[in-house]
């Protein structure tokens, strides 16, 4: 089919704008618009104005304030010595013979609590190359470890995370960000498990084979104007970001929070995220949601961006009364966090703009059909397939899942409904789909990762595939399965 083949061109055409690193700003619009223009299914001004524009606006509408506080608060993380405090506190309580297993947990507390990946990156990484050159373990093996904590179980299993992962599911489905917390720890213990087994088994058979570190020079000319392309095109300021090991060593131990006040403001995001579903929530009056003027919709609908908002609008609070003194400059920090969620934000919202006009085409009617077709009536299959298949085209999770849920939410909740299947299990099925196929070559976290170790894709992507795609899948087949034999219950 002809249609069929100009929409597949032009997925094709924003995957190689997208690895090639040009802005999702450009790739996403043009990319849409050569689609409607070849199939001849959409006036192109009005793809683009009514469609494209509209959708992109209404996902910045709804994920704005998450994104912004997100980014806050991993500013304000790096800028007081919090996540570096948490790094030591991890590294030295384990010792260099745990060096894999510390890094994974560094990565996993920070991005648990909501630190952006792109900036727990930069803070770990000085720490994991310190750990892994004490321990003789191969520096290739530094990219996987950092992808298994910051980019799998946390991101998208374990229930309460505020990565925006989680969040984006909740007004499709009317969910929070716990749910199904049983099958989403089962899960995310799966991925753990099994990534560090695999690393482990690397690291064993490399010290067999007396391989060691490594040679390794950090910081070279090349190598800084890469991860800054990088981090402008993220929308951070390089400057701002974690320095490299030798500068790590030379500044020495720095006036870093003490290690309780490192860690109560992940707590608090949790924990009030917690809260304020179970408790605040039912004690308010949200009747007003039901006017125009509110948007015409109900608690269901908003709770779990309000719990997400309140919960990291009040550890962005504990951030600044608790480090005063170590910030130099707060409105510096403040500003620069928010300026850092602009770019992300526009870019993962460009996304649901081109799957909107995708959606709008007359052939997205038998797109549709296939993609429900592969699970043969089960609607957690069809979510994880047109998700997962969604992400690995895009190169990212959010932006997979966001065109898979702008397109076909209502049809996954009208299959829900008639299978008995829980919204609450859809959500987490939704949201490990969407980390299960991201991370192939060409997705920018896992560009932007080997440029700050120095790596190449030929050095360490072979981990990183393994710890961040294959085994994410298998998870995401292990929690169908369960969700499955479990049948309604949200569990």
């Amino acid at each position: 089919m002809i249609e069929l083949a100009a929409v597949l061109v032009a997925l094709g055409l924003l995957m190689l704008l997208a690895y090639r690193g040009v802005t999702l700003l450009i790739a996403a619009p043009a990319a849409a618009l050569l689609a409607a223009l070849l199939t001849g299914g959409l006036p192109i001004l009005g793809a683009y104005t009514q469609i494209f524009m509209s959708n992109t606006g209404s996902f910045i509408i709804s994920f704005f304030p998450l994104f912004m506080l997100g980014a806050i608060f991993g500013k304000l993380m790096d800028d007081t010595g919090s996540a570096r405090a948490l790094a030591r506190l991890v590294s030295d309580r384990l010792g260099p013979q745990r060096a894999i297993v510390s890094v994974v947990l560094c990565c996993a507390v920070l991005t648990y609590g909501g630190v952006s990946a792109f900036v727990v990156a930069f803070a770990i990484y000085p720490v994991a190359a310190a750990l892994f050159r004490d321990a003789a373990i191969p520096k290739r093996l530094v990219p996987g470890a950092l992808a298994l904590g910051a980019f799998t179980f946390t991101m998208s299993a374990l229930p309460g995370s505020p990565a925006i992962q989680n969040a984006i599911p909740m007004p499709f489905l009317g969910t929070t960000a716990f749910a199904a917390p049983g099958l989403g720890i089962v899960t995310g213990l799966v991925m753990y498990l099994l990534g560090i087994m695999w690393l482990n088994g690397r690291a064993a058979r490399a010290r067999m084979a007396g391989e060691g570190y490594g040679d390794h020079v950090d910081g070279t000319p090349v190598q800084d104007r890469v991860i800054r392309e990088h981090a402008q095109a993220e929308g951070f300021d390089i400057a701002e970001l974690s320095p490299r090991p030798d500068q790590e060593r030379a500044a020495g131990r720095e006036n870093l929070p003490p290690a309780i006040l490192a860690v109560l403001p992940i707590i608090v995001v949790i924990v009030t995220n917690f809260l304020f579903i179970q408790a605040v929530v039912e004690r308010m009056d949200t009747a007003f949601l039901a006017e125009p003027r509110f948007g015409a919709t109900t608690i269901e609908t908003v709770r779990g961006v309000w719990a997400v908002i309140v919960a990291l609008f009040f550890a962005v609070l504990l951030l600044i009364a608790g480090n005063w003194n170590r910030l130099d400059d707060l409105r510096t920090s403040l500003d620069k966090g928010a300026d850092a969620s602009v770019l992300p934000i526009f870019n993962t919202a460009s996304l649901v703009g081109f799957g909107a006009v995708i959606a709008a085409l007359p052939v997205f009617n038998a797109i549709s059909e296939a993609v429900l077709d592969i699970g043969g009536g089960n609607p957690l299959v069809s979510v994880a397939a047109a998700v997962s298949v969604l992400s690995a085209m895009t190169g990212s999770a959010s932006g997979g899942m966001s065109i898979a849920l702008e397109t076909l939410g209502p049809t996954f909740v009208d299959m829900a409904h008639a299978t008995g299947v829980s919204l609450d299990v859809m959500h987490r099925v939704t949201a490990v789909a969407s980390g299960a196929l991201d991370a192939l070559p060409h997705n920018g976290a896992v560009i932007t990762l080997l440029t700050v170790c120095g790596l190449s894709h030929r050095d360490a992507y072979g981990d990183i595939f393994v710890v961040a795609v294959a085994i994410p899948m298998i998870a995401l087949v292990i929690l169908i399965v369960l969700a499955s034999l479990l049948g309604t219950f949200g569990l």
